[in-house]
């Protein structure tokens, strides 16, 4: 039952009642009544203005992630939105959180930092970072040669 019908009911059975214009309490009665009426209307107007608004906003979400991947292609960092473009001048790296599972992206330099705060939830997270490329194996081999 909506606002506007408890209130159509109420007025019903005020109606059986059959006030009595000329009493105090009759009339009293009568005009907070009639107040629920008019505040069950502004509610049902607010909602239906509500209503519409969440429309509008959604199809404004949708065009706006239609335009993010026309600019941004599909393959962007989530946490930064850099497009492939601004990947090929640095690599980044894109890190889930375990506690608040928020994605954050890394840069080497922040990888050599060992680890990092997480910025929405605070957890401290650590980086191990080994690089299995050939490049990195042949200079480790290089390393081992000169240590010894």
């Amino acid at each position: 039952m909506t606002i506007t019908e408890k209130v159509s009911y109420i007025k019903g059975l005020a109606d059986g009642l059959e006030l009595d214009e000329n009493n105090k309490q009759d009339k009293l009665l009568k005009a907070i009544i009639d107040v629920l009426d008019d505040m069950a209307m502004s509610v049902a107007d607010l909602e239906d203005g509500y209503d519409e608004l969440c429309e509008q906003i959604d199809a404004v979400d949708e065009d706006l992630s239609d335009l993010e991947e026309d600019f941004y292609g599909e393959d962007e960092c989530e946490c930064c939105g850099h497009g492939d473009d601004d990947l090929n001048d640095e690599e980044y790296y894109e890190v889930e959180c375990p506690a608040c599972h928020d994605v954050i992206c890394l840069d080497e330099d922040m990888l050599d930092e060992g680890g990092i705060k997480c910025p929405n939830c605070g957890t401290e997270l650590e980086f191990d970072f080994e690089c299995d490329c050939e490049a990195c194996g042949d200079k480790d081999e290089a390393d081992q040669k000169d240590k010894d």
